[in-house]
């Protein structure tokens, strides 16, 4: 989408210097629950059994809640959806319950304060779900990367564009959608990898978020988890109501690692893709 923002928004400029500010002083980014930190020290100690772990989950009523709502999903697809939580962690296993965890506290951490600036967090939260829900199917029919890996890596390769929205504490100061789009692609993937750096998170999910959006970069090798991303991002981007200047799929480092079937193209996408859309949104719409 093209944007000049400075016909659209004169004090684009002020817009700028907000979030320039958020960027020099990290310690206003925001931080990871304590219930998170508490769940990810558990999870490190190799004797933790599930009910051990059941038990701390269920000190998050919000985040219990996530979890079973997940674990029935279409995408876990269970014939027997869970009732409780050491069902939860007994279905998922407790690596995927640390990323479901992680997931929660991203959308749960960033505090929304007028309407204007919801507006703009709902938004932002719908997009990074389906590309989740995307990257996700993409990974599963592909194979070579851990779906739930993937579903963690894309929201977390979007924190930076909610980053962009703690610079915005006062209503006056909330931009338009427009311009929030413009601050994103000036300051997203610097404050991600920022905010992901201080949340201690794997050193491979920083080089996700490195990588976003690079079409065409080197990427030697078999297809990898900044691969799957980028052809989830490049779906969602499709499938939206923007007008995007994107290239044909055809020319993605990413597609070129696809083999057949899976590289089957329709309407401009992945034929995987583009003939599944209702079913990955459903999935998109339990994320959300």
């Amino acid at each position: 989408m093209e944007l000049n923002v400075q016909s659209v928004q004169p004090d684009y400029s002020i817009y700028r210097s907000l979030v320039s500010e958020l960027l020099a002083g990290n310690e206003q980014l925001p931080s990871l629950p304590a219930i998170t930190f508490e769940i990810r020290s558990a999870l490190e100690q190799s004797d933790l059994s599930m009910v051990e772990l059941s038990k701390l989950l269920a000190k998050d009523p919000s985040l219990s809640a996530i979890l079973l709502k997940y674990a029935s999903s279409p995408l876990i697809g269970s014939q027997n959806p869970p009732q409780t939580m050491l069902e939860v962690v007994r279905l998922l296993g407790m690596n995927q319950v640390e990323r479901i965890t992680m997931v929660h506290s991203i959308k749960s951490l960033f505090s929304v304060h007028s309407f204007k600036h919801k507006r703009l967090f709902v938004e932002a939260w719908r997009r990074m779900a389906l590309k989740a829900s995307l990257s996700t199917f993409i990974a599963k029919h592909v194979g070579k990367v851990v779906p739930d890996q993937v579903l963690m890596a894309a929201l977390l390769s979007e924190v930076g564009t909610l980053a962009v929205l703690s610079a915005f504490k006062k209503s006056e100061q909330t931009p338009d959608l427009s311009v929030y789009v413009a601050l994103c692609r000036e300051y997203a993937k610097s404050l991600g990898v920022i905010t992901l750096k201080k949340w201690q998170v794997d050193s491979q999910y920083l080089s996700v978020v490195q990588n976003i959006g690079n079409w065409s970069g080197e990427s030697p090798g078999a297809i990898n988890l900044s691969d799957i991303i980028n052809l989830g991002l490049y779906h969602s981007l499709k499938l939206s109501q923007a007008k995007n200047d994107l290239p044909p799929i055809t020319e993605l480092t990413a597609y070129k690692k696809l083999e057949a079937p899976e590289n089957s193209v329709v309407a401009g996408g992945l034929t995987l893709v583009m003939t599944n859309v209702q079913e990955i949104r459903i999935v998109a719409k339990s994320l959300f």
